[in-house]
């Protein structure tokens, strides 16, 4: 998806790589002119999007919160471009208020007035459900016979979860045998190159979050090699 550029905003020549890390370390002199610097993002993410009856200016708060996560969780060491990261964080903000706003204005009075009152934030139970439908989405790409163990162990086809033991004989291996494909299969589906939709809805693409995943494949990889005399 190409994403227009933001050009500087005049607020000096300090590298930004040093003010991701300054806002991301508490600095809110930091955060400031990165949310000033790339406001213009935010704009032009709310102009392409379908607001229904959101007004405008709720629309930019929105979408400014998004950019304001998507600075938290930004890492300039990976390579990829700040807007190219940024626009589904403030896309997604942006899309989950006019979802909230269009529900509010289809409730009647009463009603509206009581779900604001509620702890159930329609909002939350959106992004709960577009998270469930990523990783699915996700678990349908599990190569080989990864797919269907995970698809049996956790019972995601609808049918009682199974346990090692119980997969065993459906695969013709050993139970222990069952645990390894299934830990390989969860090594899979962390990894970045596999999980960016998911990882973009849980907001987990810090430096932190990508090397945990890589340490967490590493050590599969010895064990594997150990287990095959390597």
């Amino acid at each position: 998806m190409l994403v227009p550029t933001v050009e500087s905003d005049g607020l000096g020549m300090q590298p930004e790589a040093i003010l991701f890390q300054e806002a991301q370390a508490g600095c809110s002199h930091s955060l400031n002119r990165l949310m000033a610097r790339h406001d213009r993002l935010v704009h032009a993410v709310v102009r392409r999007q379908v607001l229904g009856n959101l007004p405008f200016d709720e629309a930019l708060q929105a979408g400014r919160i998004g950019l304001w996560r998507a600075i938290l969780g930004f890492d300039p060491q990976r390579g990829l471009a700040f807007s190219t990261y940024a626009w589904p964080s403030i896309m997604r903000h942006v899309w989950r208020a006019v979802k909230v706003d269009t529900r509010q204005r289809a409730m009647p009075p009463c009603v509206a007035h009581l779900s604001a009152e509620t702890p159930a934030d329609p909002a939350r139970l959106w992004e709960a459900q577009a998270v469930h439908q990523s990783l699915h989405a996700l678990v349908e790409r599990l190569p080989g016979r990864l797919h269907p163990l995970v698809v049996a162990h956790y019972g995601l086809d609808g049918t009682p979860p199974a346990s090692y033991r119980a997969l065993a004989p459906q695969f013709g291996v050993h139970h222990a045998r069952v645990h390894q494909l299934h830990t390989a299969a969860l090594v899979w589906l962390r990894h970045p190159a596999h999980s960016q939709d998911l990882r973009t809805w849980l907001g987990r693409h810090t430096r932190v979050d990508y090397d945990a995943a890589e340490a967490l494949a590493q050590h599969h990889l010895r064990q594997r090699a150990g287990r095959h005399g390597h």
